[in-house]
């Protein structure tokens, strides 16, 4: 057995067990990929997949077993490759970081720029997505660090640590009625046109569900991912915006009406993901002690090692 079918096996799963798109991932050719995971099975003497024909139809009982020692033997191989990179070239290589559009913009400037004036010669990869994409991007190690406020915990692959804390804030042309109000509800902001982000993303579950058990039907006019794209709406007139607190902390937003909203929609807690076991080099651990200083190397080095703690912000 080799690695090289380990790979066509991991990637053969994840894409739904279709052996195309597998080896199109891989620049192979489907055959290869097929005779490659026929010849693991019949070293193994068992059957990873089930088939209908020559197709792949599902994961067997010991194919289950196999697929989870695989994900074992190539999650070490990345350590490997990674520890070789820690010792070759210490304060050098690319940090590929997932996280949503609103930390990107928001919250990873400063200390992108610090990890750069710290360790010039690391480049820094942002790759942005939905949580769930970030996620997934940590899984299949396309990053090495995520940033999110919603999924991540959901992932049994992922060991998260709680980061910082935010709270919603309701953003109002200055000359809107409720600009004036000193404490504006719940069933205010439900007879308002409101625009405000994809379900998806940036603490949106909080608001669904702070409505919900006021049993209101919020009027949701406009949904985005981006944080600018609800001001500038708000600026329009389509409606109030309900936004992430970092988002308004700029003077550009002097034009609007900002009002927290926590009191109504609760806190929400930011998280930074790795993938479980994962080898993570120097600059790794100096970035995430720069996004939060309730983070540091040890804690996170617990928490890789099994040893995660969750601990009050």
């Amino acid at each position: 057995m080799n690695l090289h079918q380990f790979k066509f096996v991991q990637e053969a799963v994840r894409r739904n067990l279709n052996l195309t798109e597998a080896a199109k991932a891989l620049h192979t050719s489907q055959p290869g990929v097929s005779k490659a995971i026929i010849e693991l099975e019949e070293e193994l003497g068992v059957e990873i997949f089930a088939r209908h024909g020559k197709r792949l139809k599902r994961v067997t009982e010991p194919g289950q077993h196999v697929i989870a020692s695989i994900e074992l033997i190539m999650r070490e191989v990345g350590n490997l490759k990674r520890i070789g990179e820690q010792f070759s070239a210490q304060d050098s290589g690319t940090l590929s970081i997932a996280t949503t559009h609103t930390q990107a913009r928001y919250v990873l400037p400063v200390p992108v720029a610090k990890l750069r004036e710290a360790y010039p010669k690391v480049n820094v990869s942002l790759h942005q997505g939905s949580p769930d994409q970030v996620a997934r991007m940590l899984i299949d190690e396309i990053a090495e660090i995520g940033i999110a406020t919603e999924s991540l915990a959901d992932y049994a692959e992922l060991v998260t640590l709680p980061c910082y804390e935010w709270q919603h804030v309701l953003v109002l042309p200055k000359d809107h009625p409720l600009a004036a109000k000193e404490r504006v509800s719940l069933e205010d902001l439900a007879s308002e046109p409101i625009i405000t982000y994809h379900p998806s993303f940036t603490g949106r579950t909080r608001i669904d569900h702070a409505f919900a058990q006021k049993k209101l039907t919020p009027r949701i006019a406009l949904e985005a991912i981006d944080s600018d794209v609800i001001k500038t709406y708000v600026r329009l007139g389509l409606g109030i915006g309900i936004v992430a607190e970092m988002a308004v902390r700029d003077s550009t937003n002097d034009d609007l009406v900002v009002k927290p909203m926590g009191q109504i929609f609760g806190q929400n807690i930011a998280r930074i993901a790795f993938k479980r076991s994962a080898y993570l080099r120097n600059f790794v651990f100096t970035f995430a002690e720069l996004l939060s200083d309730r983070l540091d190397r040890n804690l996170i080095a617990k928490a890789l090692s099994g040893q995660q703690q969750d601990y009050e912000l």
